[in-house]
């Protein structure tokens, strides 16, 4: 009998903190915390086919492999777990994510695949299982399998060092391409190895982080995300950063972040600060004179769109637009 299953995942907006943290036993490991963004993600449709061989996978489109193994790993342990014999299936994948700017979109995929293949079980998995055969999948992944809740994730472990609270504080973020939107090689970056003073540096940008997310405090969130995007400079080397984080302070932000992996970056803004709307659309225009272009301006928290210029993005099942209503989503440019 065919089954079917269907699964979801966001994207991310690249990171408010990277490095390297201690964990509980005092080990040194790498992790980050990304900025949820609401509107992209990925889409999977898993067609399980019991009584089929369990490497009769396929996939559409057929290079998403990191894909297709986290189904296999999924299907072997859903399996194990229902008594039932691993078999095949066929997996379909749509995305809006762009692919190469550091948002997730191969972490996003395989966490929706894994999800698909346990609703076709008739399982909902746990963000931590999801995390494991996600991380046994494509080696190490983002955490994205916890829908936008604030964690310090080790990500070639795929656990969480920390759950820093329910959400992060309210933010306005203006979102831009650094490199004009060139994908990063991320393989061909120079390896660094931290230093105690560095382990040092991070722990304390943790600690504030903690602080900020506890308090709700927009200023001090973008206080780490700066410190933290300068020392992703020291191996990203982004020549726009400069000018980037030059204008943040004349307009008024609370800060930058950038992806770590990627190209993507943003201006924070709190948005309880007074003038928003005109540090917004400075914002914009500072960033089209300096030649970095603009994507799109979002909020991590739900407001409507005659509040921003360039109309904030939204969570997905908002009403079409009307006048008391907020805009859709509108996509972000495959820059």
């Amino acid at each position: 009998m065919i089954r079917t299953g269907t699964g979801h995942a966001p994207c991310h907006h690249g990171e408010i903190l990277q490095g390297v943290f201690l964990d509980a036993d005092g080990r040194r490991c790498a992790g980050l915390v990304t900025l949820p963004m609401p509107g992209p993600g990925s889409r999977a449709e898993f067609v399980r086919r019991p009584g089929t061989e369990p490497g009769a996978l396929t996939a559409v489109p057929a290079d998403r492999t990191k894909a297709v193994r986290a189904a296999a790993l999924a299907v072997a342990q859903c399996a194990e777990r229902t008594g039932q014999r691993p078999c095949g299936g066929e997996l379909r994948l749509t995305s809006d994510i762009p692919v190469g700017l550091g948002m997730g979109s191969s972490t996003s995929d395989v966490i929706a695949t894994v999800r698909a293949v346990a609703d076709s079980y008739g399982m909902r998995p746990a963000p931590e299982s999801v995390a494991r055969l996600a991380v046994r999948a494509e080696l190490a992944c983002d955490p994205l399998m916890w829908d936008g809740r604030p964690v310090l994730f080790a990500q070639r472990e795929g656990r969480v060092l920390e759950a820093l609270g329910p959400a992060l504080p309210p933010l306005v973020v203006v979102g831009c391409a650094l490199g004009g939107g060139a994908p990063v090689d991320t393989l061909s970056l120079p390896v660094r190895e931290p230093g105690d003073g560095d382990v040092r540096a991070f722990e304390r940008l943790r600690t504030l982080l903690r602080r900020a997310v506890a308090t709700a405090d927009a200023p001090l969130l973008g206080e780490v995300a700066t410190a933290s995007a300068r020392r992703g400079q020291q191996v990203l080397c982004h020549p726009e950063f400069d000018a980037l984080a030059g204008i943040s302070r004349r307009v008024g932000a609370v800060g930058v972040q950038i992806a770590h992996s990627g190209a993507v970056a943003g201006v924070l803004f709190d948005p309880a600060a007074p003038g928003l709307r005109h540090r917004v659309r400075g914002c914009l225009r500072a960033l089209d004179a300096h030649g970095i272009p603009a994507t799109r301006t979002f909020t991590t928290f739900t407001t409507t769109s005659e509040e921003f210029p360039h109309g904030p993005a939204r969570r997905r099942g908002d009403r079409p637009a009307g006048p008391d209503t907020a805009r859709r989503p509108a996509r972000l440019p495959a820059l």
